[in-house]
């Protein structure tokens, strides 16, 4: 038993480096949600098939599925801005300008001590230097410090519950 293990170990570090070497760099990215979800998928299907005294065959097609699945969207996402849409969440805006917005943070179910946590992380050292907290696709938290945050940075940003400032009047007011 524990030499099949041993060898569906090495089959399956074999096949992984093939695959990552053909499907390319978004491989085991975090770039959408999609690809999340696709990296976990794939995590599943290698555990499942280094640990169980099944034959590996039935894994290495589902992994091969879900590399070739990944390629497929990916193409798809990058030529139909409605699969972008159809396969990825969109980021929240929870707060702008030091402004926190609750009823986004209820919206992504992210709770007050959660965000604080996210913003010592990201070394912000007051509310007010806090130009933008985005709740990414991914999960992640991107908080954006400094004097100003171009809007194009911005620009496919759900606002949700927030108000959106107007930023020409902030721009004039500069």
């Amino acid at each position: 038993m524990a030499l099949q293990t041993i060898g569906q170990t090495v089959l399956a570090v074999v096949v992984v480096i093939a695959l990552v070497r053909l499907s390319g760099l978004r491989s085991f990215s975090k770039m959408s949600s999609f690809d999340f979800a696709l990296t976990v998928a794939a995590g599943s299907v290698l555990a499942t098939m280094m640990t169980t005294p099944d034959p590996p065959w039935p894994a290495l097609i589902a992994l091969a599925t879900l590399f070739a699945s990944r390629f497929v969207i990916s193409l798809a996402r990058a030529h139909f801005p409605s699969m972008q849409r159809a396969t990825d969440n969109s980021p929240l805006m929870l707060m702008y300008d030091g402004q926190l917005f609750e009823a986004n943070l209820t919206r992504a179910r992210v709770t007050l001590p959660e965000l604080r946590s996210k913003l010592r992380e990201a070394d912000a050292t007051r509310l007010s230097g806090v130009r933008a907290v985005v709740f990414e696709a991914t999960g992640d938290v991107s908080v954006l410090t400094g004097d100003h945050v171009d809007d194009e940075l911005l620009a496919d940003v759900s606002w949700g519950d927030a108000p959106r400032p107007d930023r020409r009047t902030d721009q004039n007011q500069s």
